[in-house]
């Protein structure tokens, strides 16, 4: 019983832990936002406009699970 609450418990800080994470503010300043969309302009100009928004890790890992899903698609000519 003593176990079972312990891991109920961790897993309800992990939870809570990784909500915050995912849901941090952007604290990147102006610079930083453009040099990242510099860094990012080869892969094209829609992502490189993304790093000019504050997004919270939770939106930049979506935008990445997109981003991987389109370029599978892509190479597999399944549009």
């Amino acid at each position: 019983m003593g176990k079972t609450i312990a891991i109920v418990l961790f897993v309800i800080v992990i939870a809570i832990s990784g909500y915050y994470i995912l849901n941090a503010p952007d604290n990147r300043n102006a610079a930083e936002k453009v040099g990242d969309a510099i860094h990012e302009l080869p892969q094209g100009a829609d992502k490189a406009g993304r790093q000019l928004e504050s997004r919270t890790p939770g939106e930049k890992l979506e935008d990445g699970a997109k981003d991987v899903g389109d370029d599978i698609k892509k190479s597999t000519n399944q549009q």
